[in-house]
Parts: structure tokens; sequence; C-alpha cells
């Protein structure tokens, strides 16, 4: 009994991930062939980011002292990675589903990965959807159309955006207390913390695109395909660290964070 029982289990959780999907496919066909929902709804996938973004960037940029555009810049990054590593955190946790949607997306938009990528961002959601752990592990069930390896728990991009997420939402939120109160930090130690974060996720993102290139993955692909999902969407994570590594080494430079303030 005790040697059958993992077996069980393992093939319960199986049946389970295959009804919740079976289930997400029919929500879906409902809604492609149903003639009284509109094509768009104004609460979806797209929106609800920039939802999100909004709400986390809110409370510091009412604070926010002066606008300049090092401060505006590293606001607005602070506050998209921290979505982002969330979502990495959930990447992490639900690797197993996000395999088995990747197999179902990859039978279903074979040769039309972009339409997969415009039906995921215009998905309609429901409130509670939106904070459903399945919405956002979708992202990486579709990136993973261009990327297999992010449907892979053992490559090098699955790792670093799940180490991304489990470390740097803490940093995120204290460089943007930085920004705000800059005569309430220690340059010291946020300096350090953010000099850190910022050269950690820009390194990340360099060595993930060379490996992305090197392994010619984006082969079967348009380049103008492979340069807005794939280059744009990384490259995000390597221009506005340098501004953040920029102000970290002031502070330290300066002993204070005067750098927000000019």
């Amino acid at each position: 009994m005790e040697r059958t029982s993992p077996r069980i289990k393992a093939k319960a959780r199986e049946e389970s991930l295959r009804r919740r999907l079976a289930a997400r496919e029919k929500k879906e066909s409902q809604r492609q062939k149903s003639n009284d929902e509109p094509p768009f709804s104004i609460l979806n996938v797209g929106t609800a980011i920039a939802l999100f973004l909004a709400v986390l960037s809110y409370p510091f940029a009412s604070n926010l002292g002066r606008r300049s555009p090092l401060n505006l810049a590293l606001l607005f990054f602070n506050s998209l990675n921290t979505f982002i590593a969330g979502c990495e955190v959930i990447l992490g946790f639900n690797i197993t589903w996000i395999q088995a949607d990747y197999r179902r997306l990859k039978e279903r938009y074979a040769g039309r990965e972009w339409d997969a990528c415009v039906a995921y961002l215009t998905t309609p959601l429901t409130p509670r959807e939106a904070f459903r752990a399945e919405t956002w592990a979708r992202m990486w069930s579709t990136y993973a159309l261009y990327d297999p390896s992010y449907q892979n728990q053992e490559s090098f991009g699955f790792f670093i955006d799940f180490g991304n997420g489990l470390s740097t939402i803490p940093p995120s939120l204290l460089m943007n207390a930085a920004i705000c109160f800059p005569d309430r930090v220690s340059s010291l130690w946020f300096g350090c913390i953010g000099l850190a974060m910022y050269w950690q996720v820009m390194y990340g993102a360099v060595i993930y695109i060379l490996s992305f290139v090197f392994n010619e993955r984006g082969r079967s692909f348009g380049t103008l395909e492979i340069c807005l999902f794939v280059g744009v969407s990384n490259c995000i994570w390597i221009v506005f660290p340098v501004f953040g590594l920029y102000s970290c080494f002031c502070m330290l430079r300066d002993g204070n964070a005067d750098v927000f303030k000019s």
C-alpha cells in the first residue's frame, strides 16, 4: 500500500491537471464561438498588467520629490521588475502546469506563435482570474513557444528567472523607497543592495540572450518577430539596470542619496 500511494497521488495530480486544461480549452472555445461576447474585453491580460503596474507605482510616484528622467525610469523599472518577479515565482512553482499547457499551445498554434501571444494578451479576465496563478503561468507557456527552455526546469532560463523572482522583489521596493525618500535611507546599505540587484538582473539578461543566440533557438522564426518578442522584452533588463547601477555608484561615492534629488 505504501509503495503504490505515491503513484496514485501522481496519477491524481495528472488527472486534475488534465481536467483544468480541458476546462480552460472549453472556455476559450466557447468564447471564440460566441457571437454575443465582444472580441475585446476591457479587462484582459494586457490591461491587467497595466493595472498591476499602476498599483505598484502609485504609492511611490505620489511621494516622488523630483520627477527627473532618472527617477521616473527607475521607478518604472523597479515596479515592472516587482510584477515580473512575481510571475517568475509562479513559473517556478507551476512548471508542471506550464509544461502541459505548452504542449497544448504548441499543437494549437504551430506556425502561428505570434497569434498565441496576441491571444494571450487579449484573453478576457474576470477580477478573480486576474489573481489566479494559472493566468500568469500561461505567460511562460506562451513564451516557451519561442524558447522551450522555459518549460524545462533544468534549463538556465528557467532557473535564472525563478531565482530573480525569489530574490529581487524586496530590493526593487527598497530602491523605490530610496528614490522617494533620499534623506531617510542609508546610502551605504541601499547602494550595496541596489548595486547587487541591478548587476544580477542585467548580467542574467545578457547571458540569457547570448544563450538564445548561441543555441539558435530563433532560427525557425522571423527576425522582426524575435526582436520584438525576445529582444525587446529582455533588453529592458539590460538598459534600465544601467541607470540603476549609475545611481547606486553615486550613492556609494557621495555617501548620500542626492543623486535622486538632482
